[in-house]
């Protein structure tokens, strides 16, 4: 039996639902709100899809039905505004974290948390510090939308599927996050075996513009439709899928960082090793020293707003 719990009924938190019914990844899903008729609304919109999908419980619950759950998502959280960082978010987010996570502990504490409302990076952290629950259990959606964005941008420019495209975007999941050019390659070719002649070439201009679109998506979707959802929901259903499955996929989501290249107690998104018990490894990537650099200045960025909130474990 498999049990997914999502926290959270808003537009992230539904979609999130609805590819959960599409992929059939679990056998029972568990929505819970604030707001309990959007959340059995939703349930019901989904049961009256069942026939057409895969066969599944779900029903909108509340905190005690988090008991028993294999991953528990959270996407509750106040709504990123137009022209809003996702870092101003932060105060708001931080106490609507410290309601949910005190009532989820009272019945659950071995479920993988898997994060995803903004900013990630922070609410991962304060997840850790605030349930006191083992690093690995407790992961953040990370730069994996990020790195997918990144792809396909770069599939846009030189005409190639994707899925040949191997690149990461790794930081924080926001404004100082940071594209790997050193790693990049094209179904195995690196970036600098690449001749200015190729159809794969990218110019210094190129790599510019893929990455200040990359790393303003976010802001240019929600300033057209208010806000982001297909790809995140995606992007959550891949890390459930394995962690489910145990598939042991390397994945750049948000973990603990201590003492990794120099950077010390901030969770930022980075290639890991994700299983069924959550994170396995963190993966020891080689990185230019200008990207090793601007790494260091993301989890110090991060690292200045962190000073400034308050953190009591749950009791």
């Amino acid at each position: 039996m498999k049990k997914i719990v999502v926290i959270g009924s808003g537009a992230v938190g539904s979609t999130f639902a609805y590819t959960v019914l599409v992929k059939g990844l679990a056998n029972e899903l568990v929505i819970i709100d604030i707001n309990k008729d959007k959340a059995e609304g939703d349930a019901l919109d989904l049961n009256h899809g069942l026939l057409l999908a895969q066969p599944m419980k779900i029903y909108a619950g509340d905190y005690p039905d988090c008991e028993e759950a294999d991953i528990i998502v959270i996407t509750a959280g106040a709504a990123q505004k137009p022209g809003e960082t996702r870092l101003d978010l932060m105060q708001r987010n931080v106490s609507i974290y410290r309601q949910i996570l005190s009532e989820v502990l009272k019945y659950n504490k071995r479920a993988i948390f898997l994060i995803a409302t903004n900013p990630v990076d922070i609410l991962t952290y304060i997840t850790i510090k605030l349930t006191n629950l083992p690093r690995e259990q407790i992961i953040g959606s990370g730069t994996l939308l990020d790195s997918s964005r990144f792809r396909y941008l770069i599939s846009e420019k030189i005409k190639v599927d994707p899925r040949n495209i191997h690149g990461l975007i790794i930081g924080e999941h926001g404004d100082t996050e940071l594209p790997i050019w050193s790693l990049l390659n094209i179904s195995g070719i690196n970036q600098d075996q690449i001749v200015e002649e190729s159809r794969f070439y990218l110019s210094d201009e190129d790599m510019e513009d893929i990455y200040e679109n990359t790393k303003n998506a976010a802001y240019q979707i929600i300033e057209k439709k208010g806000a982001t959802y297909y790809a995140i929901a995606l992007s959550l259903a891949k890390i459930c899928e394995t962690i489910l499955g145990d598939q042991k996929s390397i994945i750049p989501v948000s973990v603990y960082l201590d003492d990794y290249k120099g950077i010390n107690d901030v969770c930022l998104g980075i290639p890991s090793v994700v299983g069924r018990n959550g994170i396995e490894m963190i993966l020891d990537i080689p990185l230019s020293n200008e990207e090793e650099q601007k790494l260091i200045n993301s989890g110090k960025k991060l690292r200045e707003f962190i000073n400034q909130i308050e953190l009591k474990p749950i009791n």
